[in-house]
């Protein structure tokens, strides 16, 4: 696998700004983004809130461990990456709060914002297309608590920012446990991400498809979409005491530069994905081509 990253300018961004979109990014004020607000009244709310309880309730280190195991076994079906992506239509993401349209606009609209802002980086803008394609797994019988939402560390405390912790853990088995509910549970201090286990869903899948398939992404292009999800993380600097420097000050900038994509590129305009689709099939068949193993 090729892990060289392209010779082409990164913009640097101040970290505070970081989650502030520029001008015209956000069709909504910043702060009304990831609105984990309680509300039985909201439809929306009231899905967002179920999806977590079952997730916070389910995801122990045994679902895990076993999800790893069926998941990589890539025997599931074969797919290109267009047809895995067409199936996104079909799929609503019951954890989002920011939006109700089917995952395949938000793929587009989040690669379409990157390649405005790096027309060069044709890595980046594919990165912001498939990001979300693990989600696949609900359409193979998983329930979407395991496949959509944060992700978090299992097998030690759950981090205090994770979205609703104080109120969906409580039937949880492994904060009963107590090889699992300590500071480090089952890990060594600054082990690193990659030593690290955590909820299971589209980003780890993805990731792994993307290895077991020979994908020339780079490196950079993995770790976000490996952990693009992990806002406990990348975005509340929970975990510390478990990660390393690498991880503090080289994967974590990559996936917050992305993290603004994935983030304040939701809305209700749609692009017109039918025009777009011959420009990111050549980007497909450069770094992923053929029919994958899913």
């Amino acid at each position: 696998m090729s892990v060289i990253l392209e010779n082409q300018p990164i913009k640097v961004i101040d970290p505070s700004e970081l989650l502030r979109p520029e001008p015209g990014f956000a069709k909504k004020p910043v702060g009304q983004f990831r609105d984990y607000s309680v509300d039985e009244n909201d439809p929306i709310k009231e899905r967002v809130r179920k999806t977590y309880k079952e997730m916070h309730t389910y995801q122990t280190v045994e679902f895990v461990q076993e999800k790893i195991k069926t998941w990589t076994k890539f025997n599931h079906f074969k797919s290109t990456i267009k047809k895995a992506l067409i199936r996104l239509n079909d799929l609503v993401d019951e954890s989002d709060p920011d939006v109700d349209l089917p995952n395949i606009v938000h793929a587009f609209q989040t690669a379409e914002r990157i390649r405005k802002d790096y027309p060069d980086l044709d890595w980046f803008q594919l990165t912001g297309l498939i990001h979300d394609l693990g989600k696949v797994m609900a359409f193979y019988g998983e329930p979407q608590w395991a496949v959509v939402g944060d992700t978090f560390v299992v097998g030690c405390d759950w981090g205090k920012d994770i979205v609703y912790r104080d109120t969906s853990f409580v039937d949880n088995v492994d904060g009963k446990n107590p090889k699992y509910n300590t500071k480090y549970g089952i890990y060594k201090p600054n082990c690193g991400l990659e030593n690290l286990l955590l909820s299971w869903g589209h980003d780890e899948y993805l990731y792994r498809v993307l290895v077991h398939n020979k994908s020339t992404l780079p490196k950079q292009a993995l770790w976000m979409i490996r952990f693009h999800s992990f806002y406990p993380w990348h975005s509340s600097n929970n975990y510390q005491h478990l990660t390393t420097k690498e991880d503090e000050e080289e994967i974590k900038d990559w996936v917050l530069k992305f993290n603004q994509y994935d983030l304040y590129t939701k809305s209700t305009e749609i692009p017109d994905i039918e025009a777009l689709w011959p420009y990111y099939e050549k980007l497909i068949d450069k770094y992923i081509p053929g029919v994958l193993e899913w």
